[in-house]
């Protein structure tokens, strides 16, 4: 018997696929972090993004959609100039096409085309996918660490191996986070805690049509900010989810003032007391007052970090494979 061998196509992604991709991204993984794949949030992560719309292929069998793979660019800042990258983000192939390379082939078609104009492709791989990145070029970087917060200790050992969340988190009525887009908004008060980025290390150009993008526009994960200080000399960003069957709030942000490790540690002691979780998580830059700050208010480093990895694919004035080439925030890492 003479089996017949079915192509795949592998083109770009246009706008017209938008439905079908929805529905393999949901069948491939899921409802993803929001819980539920809406057209959206695909829309604020992949067209929205003030750093450009995404690069994203599609692989077709026979006219119907089987593989999807997308880059969202990335803009960091060296020494005051910029440098091109994309994040690896979603990945799905159908399950009637799994075993027919098309991760791989839609990865190195991507690759060959980004080259053009990227300077490195950059991701947080889980341990199921991390080989093959390996496979393709890419290298691990680091661990970046994480530091917890335990708030409520009991529950947090009893429940910690448990499968379901139960409850649900509480306000507090001493510190009032406010919706992240409301605070971002306020330019005047903002502009002067942007970050300035430290010499010699990759940091995300934090703009402000940046932060008001990434923690004040994203549809369904809820940022929160908490500010401190009159004038504000302090500002946490912050969002609330379950993590396992605990309730986790994750600092992905904190803006002072160069130099301001006091007002870094009152910002970060307000989103600790502003929700009553189970725990609490961030993930500063190496040298911040941030960091600085959250040694001083309790986070301890957790035993597992978040996976770097990274595919330097032009030249850049660091390499991008060295630990010390980085300075990053749980905003620049976690999976949105």
């Amino acid at each position: 018997m003479t089996r017949t061998k079915v192509e795949i196509d592998v083109r770009r992604y246009r706008d017209e696929d938008e439905a079908a991709v929805l529905d393999l991204l949901k069948a491939s993984l899921g409802g993803g972090p929001t819980g539920e794949r809406t057209a959206a949030f695909f829309n604020w992560k992949h067209r929205g993004n003030p750093f450009g719309r995404s690069y994203a292929l599609v692989a077709e069998r026979s006219g119907r959609l089987v593989g999807f793979r997308t880059f969202m660019r990335w803009r960091f800042v060296l020494d005051g100039a910029p440098v091109s990258a994309v994040r690896a983000v979603d990945t799905a192939t159908h399950s009637d096409a799994q075993g027919m390379g098309i991760f791989t082939r839609l990865t190195l078609r991507a690759l060959e085309d980004l080259r053009h104009d990227t300077d490195l492709v950059f991701n947080t791989p889980n341990e199921k996918s991390l080989p093959g990145y390996l496979k393709m070029g890419w290298r691990r970087v680091m661990d970046v660490p994480v530091r917890v917060r335990v708030r409520r200790p009991v529950r947090f050992i009893r429940r910690v191996r448990a499968r379901d969340v139960v409850g649900s988190p509480t306000t507090s009525a001493k510190v009032h986070a406010l919706p992240a887009a409301q605070v971002l908004g306020d330019e005047r008060r903002v502009a002067p805690l942007l970050p300035q980025p430290p010499a010699g290390r990759l940091a995300t150009d934090r703009s402000l049509d940046y932060l008001q993008w990434r923690y004040g526009e994203a549809p369904m994960l809820d940022y929160r900010a908490v500010t401190v200080g009159d004038p504000i000399d302090g500002i946490a960003i912050f969002r609330v989810r379950p993590r396992g069957a605990l309730w986790e709030s994750t600092v992905a942000e904190v803006l002072v003032a160069p130099g301001d490790v006091g007002g870094a540690r009152r910002a970060l002691s307000a989103a600790v007391r502003a929700t009553r979780v189970d725990h609490v998580t961030c993930s500063l830059p190496q040298g911040s007052e941030g960091l600085a700050a959250a040694r001083r208010v309790g986070f301890l480093p957790s035993p597992d970090g978040i996976t770097l990895v990274a595919n330097p694919l032009r030249p850049t004035r660091v390499d991008p494979v060295d630990p010390g080439s980085w300075s990053l925030s749980l905003g620049d890492l976690e999976v949105f």
